[in-house]
């Protein structure tokens, strides 16, 4: 199954234009914007096996959004199609508020790519915590609308590079966003069926309590619960109480996504 030709038609992207490492950020860009960050198909009981067809008819012909596991495998898929050395591996989320990592092992998926013998990283399902750009495994701070990131090589039970982030309008100080092994690829998409499953049940997984989506715009980032709708411009915040009767239709006017 092809995923360039639906893929590029989803992100508004030619077929004519050729995808280079110096795209990435537009790519990016884009993709933060177009397929919004969403736990609907766990809250509704409708998962289904991650596999390369799946993947393509949810979020490229259905027009869902999806959580890691699923965005970044997407984006995945589209970048191996377009010649790029890219490899799939996973992550342990860091938890701000106890401070440490969660309990629930490495259900964070993520993307290393390699570009002129140097390893970069890029993450298409973190949220609103997105880099937005590569970001090279030296621990070289790089720069991007959303705020600043970088790499550091740490050796940690988690793996061997930690991920970090100093979000524009929100970090003073640089906080830990995930750690990850990148001498451990993902093998085959179907070792994220692991993934979704500690997603979906475990009693600590963030995202099997209530629906949510977020994506970013032009000017910021929006947000929507079963209980209300925020919106970030300019780094300025506007939170609307709603009830469960206007998420359908918010979820459809701002995210595209048809419950």
């Amino acid at each position: 199954m092809n995923i360039n030709t639906p893929f590029r038609k989803r992100l508004a992207i030619s077929n004519n234009v050729t995808i280079s490492f110096d795209q990435l950020p537009t790519i990016l860009d884009r993709a933060s914007q177009t397929l919004p960050f969403e736990n609907l198909a766990i809250i509704e009981h409708r998962m289904l096996d991650i596999t390369k067809e799946n993947l393509a008819n949810n979020i490229l012909v259905q027009h869902n959004g999806g959580l890691c596991y699923e965005l970044n495998p997407i984006l995945y898929l589209f970048l191996i199609e377009n010649g790029f050395h890219a490899t799939l591996v996973r992550g342990d989320v860091y938890d701000q508020e106890r401070e440490t990592f969660q309990n629930l092992g490495r259900t964070h998926v993520t993307i290393l790519i390699e570009h002129q013998q140097q390893t970069y990283l890029i993450d298409t399902g973190f949220g609103g915590n997105l880099p937005l750009t590569p970001i090279p495994l030296t621990g070289e701070t790089v720069q991007s609308k959303n705020g600043a990131f970088r790499i550091t090589p740490m050796h940690t039970s988690s793996g061997n590079y930690i991920f970090e982030m100093k979000l524009k309008h929100k970090h003073t100080d640089w906080h830990i966003g995930y750690a990850f092994d990148s001498r451990k690829p993902v093998a085959h998409l179907s070792e994220l069926n692991e993934v979704q499953t500690i997603i979906a049940k475990h009693e600590a997984s963030p995202f099997n309590k209530r629906p949510l989506l977020t994506a970013f715009t032009p000017q910021g980032r929006i947000l929507l619960t079963n209980t209300h709708f925020i919106q970030w411009t300019d780094g300025v915040m506007t939170k609307k109480k709603i009830n469960e009767d206007a998420f359908p239709q918010l979820a459809k006017q701002y995210f595209g996504v048809k419950l």
